[in-house]
């Protein structure tokens, strides 16, 4: 009997170049934790509509690893060759003029990312079955020799798990944390069943607000599955364009895309739209996932008090209840979502420096933030507006008078 030969690793430019169901199973392989943005429909729509492409930095390496009798599919990893550090969300712009600074090339350097997503998920994506930690293991050396292949300064791999990003520092990966709020769902019944959650003040702010924000004759829809249209694609791409422009000068996505992913994926795809007067005003995209809801992006052609909160968070939590997802993560940075019942959570990223001096400098860096980060988050869990938060709040108010 001859010898089983090892698993073969190789890297493809395009998501095409792997049949879906292949990519999937090694994306999906539990449809009750399913996430849209590792599926091969959204990252073949980042592709094909040019939004991520070799021409806008997003030179893809996506790394393969395939048994090498039968030719299966045993592991991924999304992989980007950038040269820039646009539409990442995870910020190492100031890494970068320090390498620069210090005689250094930063770029190219390797990403695993879903491009322009700052949402959760694994970036190994390995199928089920017996070879599971040796898949692992392979990918995981894989992308430190295609680091050292391409003369990359670095390795990232942005939004993934917590497991994940323990078990990569103990192989030489340096760990980061940030912060984003998400709505978690106890089992809510309705939104009034949130409401009841909240402290009574809290409560009558959110009531008026989600008043407020309709008082104008304005009318809520949810579009999703077949209710879908390029007409309404159309609508929501000006409002795209226009929140992109001003908040970051350049729209990442291309009208294509939304094309794309209303053909392939329409069913994890919800459009909240604002109507007035018979005229479409304001839109936010979410995907939906096996568990959670993830909001992505917001815009609108008129200012109305409060219908931003409306349509990316009150919405998607109504949206959520109805579905009975477990989570809504309502995209990167927002101190506001707060008060709207949303609570701070770790993000992790991992990052691989060959180069010793300046991954002394970032592990330094690093540290300090990490403590920054968990001090920022526990401070913050003082001021949710749930119930239990008030009572925290009042004891420690109540313990700092008897201390006095």
């Amino acid at each position: 009997m001859g010898d089983i030969e090892p698993p073969i690793l190789r890297t493809v430019s395009k998501v095409s170049e792997i049949p879906a169901e292949q990519w999937n199973a090694c994306a999906n392989p539990d449809p009750a934790h399913y996430n849209p943005f590792t599926d091969h429909a959204f990252l073949l729509a980042l592709e094909e509509s040019g939004s991520a492409i070799p021409e806008t930095g997003w030179a893809a390496q996506h790394l393969i690893l395939e048994s090498s009798d039968a030719g299966q599919i045993a592991g991924i990893v999304p992989l980007y060759l950038k040269s820039h550090s646009q539409g990442e969300y995870i910020f190492d712009h100031g890494w970068a003029e320090a390498w620069h600074r210090a005689g250094g090339q930063y770029y190219p350097k390797l990403l695993s990312a879903i491009p322009f997503t700052p949402a959760g998920g694994s970036r190994l994506l390995i199928r089920s079955g017996p070879g599971e930690q040796m898949a692992r293991a392979a990918l995981t050396e894989g992308l430190i020799a295609l680091t050292a292949q391409y003369n990359a300064s670095s390795l990232h791999i942005n939004f993934l798990p917590e497991e994940d990003w323990r078990d990569l520092g103990t192989q030489g990966f340096l760990q980061r944390t940030d912060q984003q709020f998400h709505w978690l769902n106890r089992d809510f019944k309705d939104f009034d069943g949130f409401l009841a959650s909240l402290t009574s003040r809290k409560r009558k702010n959110l009531k008026k607000e989600r008043q407020r924000a309709l008082e104008n004759g304005i009318e809520i829809e949810w579009l999703t599955g077949d209710d879908l249209t390029e007409a309404h694609w159309d609508t929501f791409y000006d409002f795209y364009l226009d929140t992109s422009n001003r908040k970051w000068g350049q729209a990442y996505l291309t009208r294509s895309f939304f094309s794309h992913i209303n053909a392939t994926m329409p069913d994890n795809t919800l459009l909240v739209m604002a109507r007035r007067d018979g005229k479409y005003i304001a839109g936010a995209l979410n995907f939906i996932g096996g568990e959670v809801l993830f909001g992505r992006n917001w815009g609108c052609i008129e200012d109305h008090p409060f219908l931003h909160f409306e349509l990316c968070y009150y919405q998607a939590i109504d949206f959520a209840i109805a579905r009975g997802l477990k989570r809504v993560e309502a995209g990167a940075q927002g101190t506001h979502k707060l008060a709207r019942g949303y609570e701070p959570c770790r993000t992790f990223s991992a990052h691989y420096i060959p180069h010793e001096g300046f991954r002394e400098a970032i592990e330094n860096f690093l540290e300090h933030e990490r403590r920054h980060v968990e001090q920022d988050i526990e401070t913050l869990k003082n001021y949710t507006p749930f119930k239990q938060a008030e009572n925290q709040t009042n004891n420690k108010a109540n313990k700092e008078s008897d201390d006095e």
